[in-house]
């Protein structure tokens, strides 16, 4: 006799949607939590022991590999109508090396176009997620490099550029490079004819530069209404007070002449000297993951006449990133900050599955699919 296995209904269930979608580099899973309800991942991978963890903590996930995506072959994946990377960005950050798209790290973005390129069947469109740096690395010649990449392997595509302020206080800024076959035509309301809110100048310039490239459109987000303190538990300890002897002479100035405060900082060398830089606009800075002295994000407060500091919680930090307090955070501090530090916000996945992806697959495979899919759906 079968056994029924039980049912965790802490899990998310990702698995009821019109679209599918792979998704490499999957980290902590908050782009397919984000793109929930639009895309089922019915593939996954990441390396990293952790990250796998707090996915398989969170949904389920018999579709997630564990493993080195170098070990990946093409052929042996599902066919999916969107690929989804946000591939390492320590080559192409400024806090990083600056090794560039060909360094170590970066360069495992060519492992995925390999993968592509193995494909019986590719997917009609790609999404790849990076730091801002990549616009800038070598000059513009590592995002060139890969937007032919692209266009060798039948994509035409077009980088914009959306900070995370919009949806939730937190300052982070990421590059997101749409790629849809060459034999789809795309909607006209998703097409520019010029640079928008989307580009910056390194977006723009390119933009005027590369073959192919496409100038993508959508409304500017409503106001974000949420606010720094919405994210922050004031019940926890603050245990970090021996930091604000760092604060810079500026920032102190300024936090001495305001009666009630709360501000984020990172450490930061300055003429050689370690010092605290605040923010006072109600927003933090953008997260990182937690190696390093000055990679971890202070959180200080002022009130009652009284200032202290601790560091930001990985709860408050999921809460930066978009995620209910119902996400599974891994028990350590570095854990749970590394799950976050490098994720995307799940609200921006989200964005960019309502504004662009859903109608891209739309127009890529029509609407017969999504009534096939409603059929199905009804039926089970």
């Amino acid at each position: 006799m079968a056994t029924v296995q039980p049912i965790d209904i802490r899990k998310v269930d990702l698995s009821c949607a019109p679209w599918t979608m792979h998704e490499f580099f999957a980290g902590s899973g908050l782009v397919a939590y984000g793109l929930k309800g639009m895309f089922i991942p019915i593939w996954a991978n990441d390396i990293s022991e952790k990250k796998a963890k707090v996915y398989h903590s969170n949904f389920y996930s018999n579709h997630f590999v564990l493993d080195d995506i170098k070990n990946i072959t093409g052929a042996d994946l599902p066919c999916a109508h969107l690929s989804w990377a946000s591939f390492p960005c320590q080559d192409l950050s400024l806090a990083g090396a600056l090794g560039g798209i060909d360094a170590s790290r970066s360069g495992l973005v060519w492992e995925w176009l390999r993968i592509l390129r193995e494909m019986p069947e590719r997917p009609a469109v790609l999404l790849i997620e990076n730091v801002a740096g990549l616009l800038s690395s070598s000059k513009g010649q590592s995002y060139a490099k890969l937007h032919h990449a692209l266009l060798e392997l039948g994509y035409k595509s077009g980088a914009m550029l959306i900070d995370a302020i919009h949806f939730v206080p937190q300052s982070r800024t990421r590059i997101f490079i749409i790629a849809v076959r060459c034999d789809i035509a795309i909607p006209q309301e998703l097409i520019d004819t010029q640079p928008n809110w989307l580009h910056n100048k390194a977006a723009a310039n390119l933009g005027k530069i590369l073959p192919e490239w496409i100038w993508w459109r959508t409304e500017k987000p409503p106001k974000r209404r949420s606010h720094l303190t919405d994210i922050i538990d004031f019940s926890l300890p603050y245990d970090k007070d021996d930091v604000l002897r760092l604060i810079s002479p500026r920032h102190k100035e300024k936090l001495d002449s305001i009666d009630k405060a709360i501000a984020t900082g990172y450490r930061r060398t300055r003429g050689g000297k370690q010092c605290l830089e605040l923010r006072f606009d109600g927003v933090a800075g953008c997260l990182r993951t937690p190696e390093g002295g000055s990679s971890k994000q202070f959180l200080i407060v002022k009130r009652n006449g009284e200032i202290h500091a601790r560091l930001l919680s990985p709860r408050e930090a999921a809460r930066l990133m978009g995620a209910p307090d119902s996400f599974v955070l891994p028990y350590t501090y570095n854990d749970g900050y590394k799950a976050m530090g490098d994720a995307v916000v799940m609200s921006v996945a989200t964005f960019i599955g309502e504004s662009f992806l859903t109608k891209l697959s739309e127009a890529a495979y029509g609407e017969q699919h999504i009534q096939q899919i409603e059929v199905i759906q009804r039926r089970a």
